[in-house]
């Protein structure tokens, strides 16, 4: 019977037969639960204590306590369930039966839906929001949804897969996309994405391109292809208008090839591709294989030193400035020549292990200028054929006993073993906050010390931000020198141990307030240099910041002649005198000379000049508003900012680094101004 009932009520059934769980799928639902709420019932059976236990909808309930647990609903929603009256193995068939016969939602029908919303108002975004799927995910279904009639039916009726039906949305002419999806039925060869991708962004080809000239003009009249040439056209520019069958042709002369190269180089296979690259979706699926340049031969050293000799001669006549032209031309030629036969001698092909062969497979591209290429490497489709020895690692680790243990383990083994210890560790280090965060700023600390030459523990990185005038330090700002007294007086002792392991024990052994101190200035040293204007200059969390901290910045910086009013217009010194004294103040040195009055202004603004309290005060207190620290202009300024941060996790990096107490006290870099 269908049965409400409240959420803190249901709990999940040990003979559920869903074991695993998927968390991104797991989200979608969650999402698709908030915005639409719950669109089908779950089935339970009567537990004890008055619960009810969830034989099928298990993921729902979680996704229902999920949304109780980020306060989107009450602890007591009420769910409506399916109320069975069954035994313990009839519940497990009823749960393997509701997660059994499932149907994944064909992609032209899901490119339809998002369709269907966006036209409703909806935006990209808002539909992402309600399934709990990414922007760029729905927005590759909208881009489904604009196929071409036919393309999108027969992705729909399962005609074509959906890489295939990518492919033709490369463009977004669905005459185009329709046109080629005509010519593809008639090709011998199934079409890839990479083939489909091409035909669809070039509606035909020119005689130039590398396919054309690889089938040849005649081979492709032949078989029927037609050609459109204008008056002005050549060989190189005639348009090759049936793409698909010279898409056909070129694939076919490349299989042909491919067959004698793998019969010439005695492997297993040689694939063809008609790209002159070695794309990601060729190497799908295959493995590297070990394999080293053939050595050179006695004779061949001997002609290698040879022609080292004979280079260095014929050089020697190309430097001469009293060689005669005919002779330059020759030296030049017979260098090229040499230096052709050197490559030709050095460019070794790679010998593979007699006992991969039968397992082995390469490459065959065709150039831009249509000629087939076998790239110079061996793959395999099997891993399993790659030996322990082969591209092996001899790992040494430290036993219990007198010796330390040696063995030998594959690269890739030893990649993957490494991944998966690396993630054991993050585990840990995540679980501890107060861990974590000493291992933030030593890290970032102890960069001044770490050899570049030794791998980085992490890739955290802090470095002291490069300003954009190189080698200037205002050593004279009272900012500065503060910045450096701080710097000197933070302890160093950490620094005297022999390696990292030692020097992360002594930073831990640190007290809180020493600890608290180097966050600050790792953290300080980062920040880039900005103003308060518009443009690249301008940082906006910066002037965050010092609003928020209340900095009064002409408490640390004062203009004087050399560092601001030698270096603006006489204008605008006048105006900055107006700004704290008014006219009458300008008149007193609007005669004066620009040297002149740039040392009057330092004078008065350094409140040595001016004997009325009023103006002095004013004077004192003046930066040009580029210096200034400006509030964001936002309706959120004027609203408490309320920030949920785990309880415990705050608790231990509070009580570990003492942080507020350090960075937020009124006594701090305000006093040091006094």
């Amino acid at each position: 019977m269908i049965k409400t009932i409240p959420l803190n009520k249901l709990a999940p059934s040990p003979r559920n037969v869903r074991k695993h769980a998927d968390p991104a799928a797991d989200a979608e639902l969650k999402a698709s639960i908030a915005a639409s709420g719950l669109l089908q019932n779950l089935i339970v059976r009567a537990g004890s204590k008055g619960k009810f236990e969830v034989e099928a909808g298990e993921r729902r309930r979680r996704a229902l306590v999920a949304l109780a647990d980020d306060k989107v609903l009450p602890r007591t929603h009420p769910v409506t369930c399916l109320v069975l009256d069954e035994t313990a193995s009839d519940a497990v068939e009823t749960s393997l039966a509701e997660n059994f016969h499932r149907l994944a939602m064909n992609p032209a029908d899901e490119a339809q839906a998002f369709a269907s919303l966006v036209e409703a108002g909806a935006s990209s975004e808002e539909v992402a929001r309600r399934f709990g799927l990414t922007v760029r995910f729905v927005e590759g279904r909208l881009r489904l949804a604009n196929l071409a009639e036919p393309v999108l039916t027969a992705l729909a009726s399962g005609d074509i897969t959906l890489d295939i039906a990518k492919a033709y949305g490369a463009t977004s002419d669905q005459a185009i996309q329709a046109r080629v999806f005509e010519q593809v039925p008639s090709a011998y060869y199934a079409p890839s994405p990479d083939s489909i991708r091409r035909m669809v962004l070039t509606g035909t080809v020119r005689g130039s391109d590398p396919r054309a000239r690889f089938v040849g003009r005649d081979a492709y009249v032949e078989a029927g292809g037609r050609i459109e040439r204008e008056l002005f056209d050549d060989d190189d520019s005639e348009s090759w208008v049936d793409v698909a069958l010279l898409e056909d042709l070129a694939r076919a002369r490349m299989e042909e090839q491919a067959k004698v190269l793998a019969a010439e180089y005695e492997i297993a296979w040689v694939r063809p591709t008609l790209d002159n690259y070695v794309s990601h979706d060729v190497l799908e699926g295959l493995h590297r294989l070990p394999a080293e340049p053939a050595p050179l031969s006695e004779a061949e050293l001997a002609r290698l030193d040879e022609l080292d000799k004979s280079f260095d001669e014929h050089a020697a006549i190309l430097e001469c400035e009293d060689s005669a032209e005919e002779a330059i031309a020759a030296a030049e030629a017979t260098i090229d020549a040499i230096e052709r036969e050197t490559d030709e001698i050095r460019n070794r092909p790679l010998v593979l292990d007699p006992d991969l062969r039968p397992d082995a497979g390469m490459i065959l591209t065709l150039s831009r200028d249509g000629t087939p290429v076998l790239q110079p490497h061996y793959y395999t489709e099997n891993a399993q054929v790659l030996a322990p020895e082969d591209d092996a690692v001899e790992v040494v680790s430290d036993g219990t006993g007198d010796a330390p243990r040696r063995a030998t383990l594959s690269k890739r083994l030893v990649d993957e073993l490494a991944m998966q210890r690396r993630d054991v560790l993050a585990l840990h280090v995540a679980s501890d906050p107060a861990l974590a965060l000493h291992l933030l700023v030593f890290t970032l600390a102890d960069a001044d010390t770490h050899d570049w030459r030794a791998r980085s523990a992490t890739t955290l990185r802090g470095p002291i931000a490069a300003g954009p005038v190189i080698g200037f330090e205002a050593k004279d700002a009272p900012a500065t020198a503060a910045l450096a007294e701080l710097r000197s007086g933070l302890d160093e002792s950490w620094r005297a141990g022999d390696d990292i392991v030692a020097r992360f024990k002594a930073f831990r052994c640190l007290d809180e307030e020493a600890r608290a101190s180097w966050l600050g200035f790792v953290v300080a040293r980062t920040f880039e240099a900005s103003l308060n204007m518009a443009g690249d200059r301008a940082i906006a969390l910066h002037d965050h910041l010092g609003s928020d901290i209340g900095i009064e910045i002409a408490r640390w910086w004062r203009p004087t002649a050399a560092n601001y009013f030698d270096r603006v217009s006489k204008s605008v010194i006048l105006e900055a005198l107006s700004e704290v004294g008014g006219s009458d103040l300008v008149a007193r040195f609007a005669a004066s000379k620009k040297g002149e009055l740039a040392e009057s202004a330092e004078r008065v603004f350094s409140g040595n000049f001016i004997t009325d309290a009023a103006v002095r005060e004013a004077a004192l207190g003046w930066v040009p508003e580029v210096m200034r620290f400006a509030a964001p202009v936002s309706d959120a300024d004027d609203q408490a900012v309320e920030v949920d941060v785990d309880e415990h996790a705050s608790d231990a990096v509070a009580g570990d680094f003492a942080a507020d107490d350090v960075s937020s006290d009124d006594d701090g870099p305000r006093e040091m101004a006094a």
